[in-house]
């Protein structure tokens, strides 16, 4: 079933999940739970992250020693995009860590989550833990879900038409440009991260993340300007910020936006909450292009599951939203970048001068 474009607000579609007729979703949820619990998969699978990150380690050697063989060629910029996809790909790691889904213990998970984030990727352990911990309880919800939050790109409509400047030329377009913005949020993500830690409120690991990050970006720096002429210099970090900021963002944009969106007054149970709002990607590579956010539906539900028994979860997660009625939504890679393009486009919308774009005008007075 593909995802609704227009984004309803989930209230429109409260009622699929309290018919009288029906379990109670939160009794049901319990006993989904242990349907998955009895099926083992919510036991960890040390061999499968052993193998993933020893196979990325030997990526990234093979990136370096390409890196030192190459020396001063143009050829550098197909290294610095392998390093991209790389550093993408730890992030994946990072982010199952964070979620206890790697290790037994949640402060080994922790330790090896923060080493990989700040050692290999260079951005804040911490600022992705507090942001993304915010995203998974709330997901698609005004005012609680950061992910949604005002910002360059305009998740609903009261947003696109708050916008100003050349903020608001780029929210009229936004759908089509919403590809090309993120070859920036590679740059983005470091920036933003790297702030956080400056803040002036308890950052829990401020000082050690502060030192591994500035130790890795710094000789990260210092040998590619060390090692290539200016010019390819900034050409190879240009490409490996691009190829970073796209990859991350093509994996997690397909995953809630053009989904339902929740208002900020809304009283929903867990399954609904979580089910609504997500969608999922089908394909046989999606698995590992996307680390695992292709089950994005049972990864909301069970955030500490390994990613390979999600596939297997997935089974007994869809029928056990059809037997309650509840809307589960999957779809293609591609199909799911059409809905998110066309969404955007929708809601900036709201941006428009109706003097200028009569259509927009009859929307905006719906």
């Amino acid at each position: 079933m593909s995802s609704p474009i227009s984004a309803p607000r989930v209230g429109a579609i409260r009622s699929t999940t309290a018919r009288g007729d029906r379990p109670p979703v939160t009794q049901s949820y319990t006993a989904l739970s242990q349907v998955i619990k009895e099926s083992g998969l919510l036991r960890r699978t040390p061999v499968f992250y052993a193998l993933l990150v020893g196979g990325l380690a030997l990526a990234l050697g093979g990136a370096v020693t390409g890196f030192v063989l190459l020396g001063d060629s143009w050829f550098q910029l197909l290294i610095a995009g392998a390093l991209g996809i790389i550093f993408t790909q730890f992030a994946f790691f990072a982010h199952e860590a964070s979620h206890r889904a790697v290790l037994a213990s949640g402060r080994a998970n922790d330790r090896v989550g923060r080493l990989v984030a700040t050692g290999v990727v260079g951005i804040s352990y911490q600022w992705w833990m507090t942001k993304h911990t915010r995203h998974h309880a709330n997901p698609n919800k005004v005012g609680k879900d950061p992910d949604i939050e005002f910002d360059t790109i305009s998740f609903v409509e009261e947003d696109a038409a708050r916008q100003r400047g050349p903020l608001r030329w780029i929210a009229r377009r936004q759908g089509w440009l919403f590809f090309p913005l993120l070859l920036l949020e590679g740059l983005n993500l470091h920036v933003t991260s790297i702030r956080s830690l400056f803040e002036r409120r308890p950052v829990p690991g401020r000082v050690l993340e502060l030192t591994v990050i500035a130790l890795r970006l710094g000789a990260y720096l210092a040998v590619v300007f060390w090692f290539l002429p200016l010019g390819l210099a900034f050409a190879f970090l240009g490409v490996q910020l691009a190829v970073f900021g796209v990859y991350m963002g093509a994996s997690f944009a397909p995953n809630h936006k053009g989904m339902p969106i929740v208002p900020a007054d809304a009283k929903l149970d867990f399954l609904s909450k979580q089910v609504l709002t997500s969608r999922n990607i089908t394909g046989r590579w999606t698995g590992a292009l996307m680390g695992g956010l292709n089950h994005q539906v049972e990864h909301h539900l069970f955030p500490s599951m390994p990613r390979p028994h999600l596939g297997r979860a997935r089974e007994i997660v869809r029928e056990h939203c059809r037997s309650l009625g509840i809307p589960y939504t999957e779809t293609t890679l591609v199909d799911s970048y059409a809905i998110v393009i066309r969404y955007l486009n929708r809601v900036g919308l709201a941006a428009r001068d109706p003097f200028d774009c009569p259509a927009a005008g009859e929307f905006r007075r719906r």
